[in-house]
């Protein structure tokens, strides 16, 4: 369960499900394109929403909890990584959001 950088994530937006774990308010404020949002709290009960077949990319605002859904997701046979640096690395590298 490495993380990667938010370059790496980047490239893998056609491959992987990116997964937002943030909460509503603050995905408010701009998302990466094409990602999924299930806030930390849901995403136990919120996994037959993910694809097993297709790696994931876990992604909150500064990469603590997604750090935390990684080891979730991982631990439920998951493969995934987790977007070092979250969203605030994302918007400061200049990445698109919506």
């Amino acid at each position: 369960m490495p993380d990667i950088s938010v370059h790496e994530a980047f490239e893998r937006i056609q491959l992987a499900q990116i997964v937002d774990v943030r909460e509503d308010h603050e995905v408010a404020q701009g998302r990466i394109p094409g990602s999924v949002h299930i806030p930390l709290g849901q995403l136990g009960g919120r996994l037959g929403e993910l694809d097993r077949n297709r790696p994931v990319v876990a992604v909150c605002r500064s990469g603590n909890r997604s750090g935390v859904a990684t080891r979730m997701l991982a631990s439920a046979g998951y493969v995934c990584d987790n977007m070092a640096g979250g969203m605030l690395a994302w918007q400061s590298a200049g990445l698109p959001t919506v």
